[in-house]
């Protein structure tokens, strides 16, 4: 009789859960960790992804897709236009103060509409943004704290600021202000368009761009359809209207573009390569593999107990797929129960979570813990897919058995082996063997199941212990770095005017602990090398199209020998900073000769510390010849008259060349890289270091652009607390960067990976001990007459319990081997792809973790078998063999 009832199928299903109610626990324990290791997974991950955004966001000016820069008011008014731009704003940036008191604080005078001001987190708390046709200006408090103006809407204030080289001084009237976020990389003082346009006409550029190619501009920020792609969509819209960003001289129509390097989903899809895809693959597997195996474990012994049951019904008349119903409706049921309660728990421990991991990264929002829908659809989604899949199998089991089979079953049946003569009797270990022996599938998964969780704490071990510091700290060579705070402001330009003055260092050389230090001077004279004109065009086609190259080559004056007087970059160092450069080729000996004509050529360094051999022209063993020139003269180019230098006129073409000067030849004694930490902070041409003598002689300047110097271990805290006193309270216009701030950034961020992958590695470890335990449990359970019947044939208890403990051991160690040769496969990948993501990262082999877990796991393979038979041989043999199965 075929049985179609639904009904009498799902009471059927209901009943059969109601006799195996230990079995529930365990699956909704399974179920309710799976989700708790997806919830927790994904509200951690998302909250970081939410907090790093938006501290990228802060840092990079907003949080707007892209930019369309520098653009003329013709180019804005026809790009914002294109249809896949969503939204735009406008903004037009006008000057920065660079006195006191903004030498610590990076401040832009412009006008933003509306639109660009909320993207800049310029959202007035109190008051609007100013209107046109007024002198009024909106900023935050820091700027007003700085100006000494209350935060009082109508005050008025003045500012004195550049704008391309000219210096004005305006007031305004405060009409709205917002909280300062000490995040954000810059403070805005906000004025109309206006007002804007009057300070342009007051300087002289009207509707021009000023000669620092950013004053007078249309910038233009937008928002697309989504955030994945920014680039290539900013591409689109350029090649819709008819422009390019990939060289000035391909064309006059080129307009720069700039993507929002804070949303994590544009690097993602931007910087996808097979291995970064296979490694967030295999993660993802990882984890879901991990609740796979325990829940398909429980469902797979559970059809294995009540194969009998199932036969039965087959022999009145239930279907195969009937049968599969029961097994998936009983999932079902157990997930209604488990994957709620995995949610809750999951997200809590995930909000728990996140702040102790945001609080060990430096620059990031501390209090973001994100509330995401994507985090409880995703969990639940992950944790029902991984219930489906598991049950599958175990239902086809439970179908495909007929009804004479289901009643001669026992596990490890299907297996036959022959006793071949001679061959040894039975030990308690072989027989322990043999009983793993009997049902290899589940054996394979319990050991999986727990290997998996010493796996993931091995690679996050792995992962944390390959964080090199000395990578990390390369470019910070010094203990200590002292300067001018402008020195240490982005796009600040370094001069005479910004030197440290003598007797600060002087203080600090007589500071306790001072190990070694050294002075570096830097170029406050006019100094031009001589390079050919292909070197000119290559350094500069970036930027500039080819009748611009044309132009600037054709006028650039030219020595005797026809190469072209290109501006030149020199720093003057003591042999304490000579014996921190990184030496590529030649000898940095004949640098310290006092009075010696030798020089080093700076060559560039990506990211990852590889030499860019293209980035100089000097070679080793070249004559460089530098011109020190001391007074320039203006010039008509096309007449050759000479011009009046206080006065250069508007209406005609003007140029300059060196008028007064000393020509000086070096030989190149190296080719060298600098830290970034020891530059200018900013490249704008070919670089060479002198020693400090025969710079000081040569160039005829003595102004020290910072002091480094190396403190002992023991005074390092002292000078730390000496200088932050100094910089902070005595003199405010000074700045100092510490390896000892880097190298506490260097900790939290390894530590945070280790809490992470640690609490992970927690979650997957009490999956598989469950799942072990399980194992244990009913391989007792389900044994229970057979080891009654060897107790009735002479086997003691003490023989009983040591065989069990042999397959525990054998559960649990055998996790151990296989942790091992999945790191020995593993590690090699994982290396690949962070050494790709981090550039401060060394591979090392490590398996200290799986030896600490070993001992761990043999307690686990002693005592679950101990405690599981105590509770069943609680009963005597006899009424254990009088059990009916």
């Amino acid at each position: 009789m075929n049985i179609a009832n639904k009904k009498t199928i799902r009471t059927l299903s209901i009943k059969s859960m109601k006799a195996a109610r230990i079995r529930n626990l365990i699956a909704i324990l399974a179920i309710a960790l799976t989700t708790i290791l997806f919830t927790s997974l994904f509200t951690v991950s998302l909250s970081i992804n939410h907090s790093v955004q938006e501290a990228n966001f802060r840092q990079g000016g907003g949080w707007n897709h892209g930019t369309f820069k520098y653009m003329t008011q013709a180019q804005f008014d026809e790009i914002k236009t294109d249809p896949l731009i969503k939204d735009y704003g406008l903004r037009r940036f006008v000057g920065i103060p660079e006195t006191a008191p903004f030498l610590k604080s990076h401040v832009e005078v412009g006008y933003s509409d509306a639109n660009q001001a909320h993207w800049m987190y310029c959202d007035p708390i109190a008051g609007h943004l100013p209107l046109e046709g007024t002198d009024e200006a909106a900023t935050d408090t820091r700027v007003l704290e700085l100006l000494g103006v209350e935060p009082v809407l109508g005050n008025p204030f003045t500012l004195t600021f550049d704008v391309d080289g000219i210096t004005v001084t305006e007031t305004f009237t405060l009409s709205g202000w917002w909280e300062y976020d000490e995040a954000i990389a810059a403070n805005h003082v906000l004025i109309p368009l206006s007002r804007t346009q009057a300070i342009y006409d007051q300087v002289g550029l009207g509707s021009r761009i000023g000669a620092d190619g950013i004053t007078g501009s249309w910038n233009m920020d937008v928002m697309l359809d989504r955030s994945q792609n920014i680039e290539q969509h900013l591409n689109e819209i350029l090649k819709n209207n008819g422009y390019q960003n990939e060289n000035r001289s391909l064309g006059d129509n080129f307009i720069s573009t700039g993507v929002n390097w804070g949303y994590t989903s544009s690097q993602l899809a931007d910087s996808l390569d097979p291995i970064t895809v296979l490694a967030i693959v295999g993660l993802l597997l990882i984890i879901i593999l991990t609740g796979y195996l325990i829940i398909y474990n429980i469902f797979s012994i559970s059809v294995s107990n009540d194969i009998r049951f199932y036969g039965l019904l087959k022999t009145i008349g239930t279907t195969g797929p009937q049968l599969r119903r029961i097994i998936r409706q009983q999932a079902l049921l157990l997930s209604v129960i488990g994957i709620p309660l995995g949610l809750l728990v999951g997200y809590g421990i995930g909000i728990k979570l996140t702040p102790v991991i945001l609080f060990q990264l430096n620059g990031v929002v501390k209090d973001s813990v994100s509330a995401s829908p994507l985090i409880f659809l995703g969990s639940a989604l992950f944790a029902f897919i991984t219930v489906v899949i598991s049950c599958h199998r175990p239902g086809r089991l439970a179908a495909s058995v007929s009804p004479v089979e289901a009643v001669r079953y026992t596990e490890g049946t299907t297996t036959k082996k022959t006793i071949r003569k001679g061959q040894s009797g039975p030990s308690l270990l072989k027989m322990a063997w043999a009983n793993l022996g009997r049902s290899p599938g589940k054996t394979a998964i319990t050991m999986t199941s727990l290997a998996l969780a010493v796996l993931l704490l091995n690679l996050t071990v792995t992962f944390t212990n390959g964080f090199d510091m000395d990578k990390y700290l390369v470019n910070m060579v010094s203990d200590f770095i002292v300067a001018d705070a402008g020195y240490f402001q982005v796009g600040n330009y370094w001069d005479g005017d910004h030197a440290l003055p003598e007797d600060v260092i002087v203080s600090l050389e007589n500071q306790p602990g001072i190990v070694a230090g050294g002075r570096v001077y830097g170029k406050t004279s006019a100094v031009e090398e001589f390079v050919t004109a292909d070197h000119i065009r290559e350094k500069n086609s970036p930027w500039n199209d080819s009748k611009t190259l044309d132009h600037m080559v054709t006028f650039m004056e030219k020595n005797e020998a026809g190469l072209l007087a290109d501006r030149a970059q020199l720093y003057g160092m003591e042999p304490y900073t000579l014996d921190k450069l990184t030496l590529l080729q030649g000898d940095l000996s004949k640098l310290h000769e006092p009075g010696g004509r030798y020089l080093a050529a700076v060559y560039n360094t990506d990211d990852y510390g590889n030499t860019k051999m293209d980035s100089h022209w000097a070679k080793l063993g070249d004559t460089v010849t530098l011109r020190y020139v001391e007074t320039y003269e203006y010039y008509n180019p096309n007449t050759g008259a000479i011009l009046d230098p206080d006065q250069p006129p508007d209406d005609q073409p003007y140029r300059y060349r060196a008028k007064t000067y000393q020509d000086i030849d070096y030989e190149v004694a190296a080719l060298i890289t600098l830290p970034k930490s020891l530059n200018y902070r900013y490249y704008s041409a070919d670089e060479f270091i002198l020693n400090d003598q025969t710079f000081i002689s040569d160039s005829g300047t003595d102004k020290v652009m910072y002091y480094a110097c190396d403190v002992s271990d023991a005074d390092t805290t002292a000078m730390e607390a000496y200088l932050s006193d100094l910089t902070n309270a005595q003199l405010t216009q000074l700045d100092y960067e510490s390896k000892a701030s880097y190298a506490a950034e260097f900790n939290t961020l390894q530590k945070m990976f280790l809490i992470l992958g640690g609490v992970l590695s927690l979650i997957i470890g009490l999956i598989g001990v469950l799942n072990f335990l399980n194992a244990i449990l009913t391989g007792i359970l389900t044994r229970r007459h057979e080891l009654a019947m060897l107790q009735s044939i002479g086997m003691t208890g003490h023989q009983l319990k040591a065989m069990l403990i042999w397959e525990g051991l054998f559960y649990s160690l055998g996790a151990v081997v296989v942790s091992l040769l999945l790191s020995i496969a593993a590690g090699p990948l994982l290396a690949n792809v962070l050494s790709n993501l981090f550039w401060f990262f060394t591979y090392r082999f490590t398996v200290l973790p799986i030896l600490l877990v070993a001992p761990i796991f043999t307690v686990l393979g002693i005592a679950v078998p101990l405690i599981v038979y105590h509770v069943v041989s609680r009963r005597s043999i006899v009424e254990r063999l009088r059990e009916t199965e």
